[in-house]
Parts: C-alpha cells; sequence; structure tokens
C-alpha cells in the first residue's frame, strides 16, 4: 500500500512539475481559431499573464469597419495555443454623449494588473467619435477582475503642462516668433527636435496614439506612446495605483516618425520595437535599447531578417511577451492589418533571438512551437 501511495504520490508531482505550454505549433498569418472554432478577434493587443493563466485582450474588428462597435475583447489560454473566448471586457456605449460610444476609435488596448491596489487597469488610445485622428487621446479603464467588465474612467492628453524631463527650455525659447516652416526641410526638422509640435501641446497635454504599457520589475508602470503627430515616441510613468500619470516623462527619437511601441527588458537592458507610419500598409521594423527606460535610446538597424524583412513580414508589431517558465523566450506579437476586412486581420508571433552580441533579431518561421524552448 506505502509503495502504491510512493507512486501516486510521485506522478501527482511528475505532473504539478509538467509544463503547462504544448508541442502544438504556433503558425502566424493563419486563421486562429478559438474555443468556437471563430478566428481570435483582439487585434493591436497585448497579454497579461496573472494567477498562471494568459489574457489576450485586443481591439474588436468588424466585417468592413475598424471603428469600435463592440469593445475590447478577451482570450484566457493555459499554454499560449488554444484560447478561450472571455466575453467583451469593455464595451462601448450606446450613448452619443459618452466618448466611447459606438462607433469611436479604439485601439491598442493593454491591461496591467496593480499588486497594492488589487485592480487591473486598461489603457487604450482613443479616437472621438466623428473627428478622426484629432483627439489623440489616452484613455483608462479599470476592473476588480481580469476579464471584466471594466469601468470606464475618462481620457485625456498626457501630462498638461508638465516639462518633459529631457526638454530644453533654451530649446523651446528658441521657437518663440518661428515663421510657418514648410514640412520636412531641415529647418523644420529642427524646430520638431527642439520641440515645435511639443510647445504647441504643452499646456492641453501631449498626444496620445498607438501606445503600449510596461511594468518593471520594481512594480513601476510606463505608458509608452506615439506623439507629436507621430514624429515622436513618449515615455511617461504611471502613478502608483496606474490610473493616471506621475508627471514624470521623456521624448524620444523626435522626427522619428514611431509608432506601434513594443517593449521588453532582457539582462539590464530595455528593447523597443516599433515601426514607421504609412498607415495600414507594412514598413520596415526599427529598434532602440537603453539601460534605463527613461533613455537615452539608442536606435539599431531593422531587427528583421530574411524575405519580406523589410516590411516586417507584412505585419506591424503590438506586443512582446516574455514567456514564464521559458528562459530567454519572448514572443514577439505583430497584426497582420486588412483594412478592406479588418475582421480578417491575422497574427504573427515569433521568438525573438539573439545575436553573440546579445543583440536581438527577428527571422520568419512557417511555425514553431514554445514547449521546444528551455
Amino acid at each position: 500500500m506505502k509503495k502504491a501511495l510512493y507512486l501516486i504520490a510521485g506522478l501527482l508531482a511528475m505532473a504539478c512539475a509538467r509544463s503547462p505550454y504544448t508541442d502544438q505549433p504556433i503558425r502566424s498569418g493563419e486563421i486562429w481559431p478559438d474555443d468556437r472554432g471563430e478566428h481570435i478577434n483582439a487585434h493591436g493587443g497585448g497579454i497579461l499573464c496573472y494567477d498562471n493563466t494568459f489574457y489576450w485582450f485586443g481591439e474588436h474588428k468588424g466585417e468592413r469597419s475598424s471603428s469600435a462597435f463592440v469593445g475590447v475583447t478577451c482570450y484566457s489560454s493555459k499554454d499560449l495555443v488554444n484560447w478561450k473566448y472571455e466575453g467583451v471586457a469593455l464595451s462601448v456605449e450606446d450613448d452619443p454623449e459618452s466618448e466611447i460610444t459606438r462607433g469611436c476609435v479604439l485601439e491598442r488596448p493593454k491591461v496591467i494588473y496593480n499588486k497594492k491596489t488589487g485592480k487591473f487597469v486598461m489603457w487604450f488610445h482613443l479616437e472621438l467619435k466623428g473627428r478622426g485622428y484629432s483627439a489623440a487621446r489616452a484613455a483608462v479603464a479599470v476592473s476588480d477582475n481580469v476579464t471584466g467588465p471594466y469601468k470606464y474612467l475618462g481620457s485625456g492628453r498626457v501630462n498638461p503642462g508638465i516639462l518633459a524631463q529631457n526638454v530644453s527650455e533654451e530649446d523651446l525659447a528658441s521657437l518663440e516668433g518661428l515663421p510657418e516652416l514648410e514640412s520636412w526641410t531641415p529647418e523644420w526638422l529642427d524646430a520638431v527636435k527642439k520641440g515645435l509640435y511639443y510647445k504647441r501641446d504643452f499646456e492641453g497635454g501631449q498626444m496620445s496614439r498607438d501606445m503600449t504599457l510596461y511594468v518593471d520589475d520594481d512594480g513601476k508602470a510606463y505608458h509608452i506612446y506615439a506623439s507629436e503627430e507621430n514624429l515622436t515616441l513618449n515615455i511617461a510613468e504611471l502613478s502608483d495605483d496606474y490610473l493616471s500619470h506621475s508627471g514624470k516623462y521623456v521624448r524620444v527619437a523626435p522626427t522619428g516618425h514611431n509608432e506601434a511601441p513594443s517593449i521588453f527588458k532582457r539582462n539590464g537592458t530595455y528593447w523597443m520595437i516599433t515601426s514607421g507610419c504609412t498607415g495600414w500598409a507594412p514598413n520596415a521594423a526599427r529598434m532602440f535599447s537603453a539601460s534605463d527606460i527613461m533613455g537615452p535610446w539608442t536606435q539599431y538597424p531593422n531587427p528583421c531578417r530574411g524575405e519580406k524583412s523589410e516590411i516586417t513580414y507584412g505585419g506591424q508589431s503590438t506586443y512582446i511577451l516574455p514567456v514564464p517558465g521559458k528562459k530567454d523566450l519572448y514572443i514577439f506579437m505583430a497584426d497582420i492589418w486588412r483594412p478592406a476586412h479588418p475582421i480578417d486581420a491575422r497574427y504573427i508571433w515569433l521568438p525573438i533571438q539573439f545575436g553573440e552580441d546579445g543583440v536581438p533579431f527577428l527571422e520568419w518561421m512557417d511555425e514553431w512551437n514554445i514547449e521546444a524552448y528551455k
């Protein structure tokens, strides 16, 4: 009897220690069915790992429109391959006076968990209905439950009236009385670098479009977003409850024309992969690194290699996921947009590789599986 009990205990221990991942392949660019057999509808998304479960949040896209007529969807998984539909985490509203009324533009939702408050916090890029992309707001919602429902708290421009840590008051003063400049001339580029659009938006707050969130090892959270008409990235620290901004922020790569930021940290170095700004059309990825999240940041060449590397294999970055229990496995997530049929947009998930110098790079794989990684 004792031997039988020991055997059972041993088998249970082995079962508990077994990797939660699967050797089922991930195939980028193909239909990815959920537990209902429907293509996952969570575009421009990000993933939260909470209580040994992964939660994928993203934009619900329609058959003919990329505007928000449903809201932010949520899926859950234990192995990152098989996903269960959890429903709509944040619903748009029927009230035409609401900022998130049906038909607004709601993009790139990301959710993080605040250990101090026990709340799940969602940030996203919001454009008000009927105003194109002129609002350029950061919006926030909160929930007691990871799958929602999330309560919408509001939106606005970022850090109004607060000077960025790396903005020179001397540079801003040099822009006083500047005549109107023709775009993309050397004089205009120099003025933008010094803060032409930054100064314009200073009192009302900085524009916030494509975005991501990052929680550092010390629990500090950061909002990373395209600003200044998409010409400059901002990295802004969030408040301790993650529901607002602390006022500490920096400008990154002014005039670089970056959007779609995604970020991870490895061996004390922060790496950020972005895209250029070419609308729905894919372009070459960009990459930056820094030893401090507030910079300075150094730009690298396109991290993609091989065929179609000049268009990031047809996709645009949205998130980078460090995989728990898998040393040095970081998944680069991107969207293959299909603006004529938005609901059919596909996903690219590729493992980030590292050269002997530790610099990340990407190569296309028709299929790969997480369980193959140690």
